[in-house]
């Protein structure tokens, strides 16, 4: 049965919607950008198809385009209260990527993968049985690791 899983902004100002079987797995990131988004030691996401995901209000609009690469993120954040709530990326055409911690019922949410572990800080321990890579996962990888039961 559908539910409607619901998110946004600590100031409510952005709100999102989608509705869903069930809560969706989420990964974590501990790249140097998510640490810096963050302001902690990874950033928490889960992913969604951008036709399936909407929002009310008016987000402010970040662009960087990477140098290495070529692609460029779009993040998403409340012009108010400063919550990073999303982000597009031209090398996932159709795809969000949501801050986790935005949703309602966070505190319900599974992580089933850990990218760019590389740059992990110590202290942080990824468990033997969930799935991690040094740097980007390979696609099918993550895709199959995201949605494990």
């Amino acid at each position: 049965m559908a539910d409607t899983i619901e998110g946004g902004c600590r100031c409510v100002r952005i709100r999102y919607r989608t509705t869903m079987d069930k809560l969706p797995n989420v990964y974590a990131c501990h790249c140097r950008d998510c640490q810096t988004w963050s302001g902690s030691a990874f950033s928490l996401q889960l992913i969604l198809p951008e036709n399936q995901f909407a929002v009310t209000g008016e987000p402010a609009l970040y662009e960087l385009t990477s140098l290495e690469s070529g692609r460029t993120s779009r993040q998403r954040a409340c012009p108010v209260c400063f919550t990073r709530v999303y982000n597009t990326n031209s090398a996932r055409p159709g795809l969000v990527a949501v801050r986790a911690g935005t949703l309602d019922r966070s505190d319900e949410l599974k992580i089933v993968a850990h990218i760019w572990t590389k740059r992990k800080m110590d202290g942080i321990v990824i468990p033997d049985d969930v799935p991690s890579w040094p740097e980007s996962a390979p696609p099918a990888d993550f895709i199959a690791a995201l949605t494990r039961v």
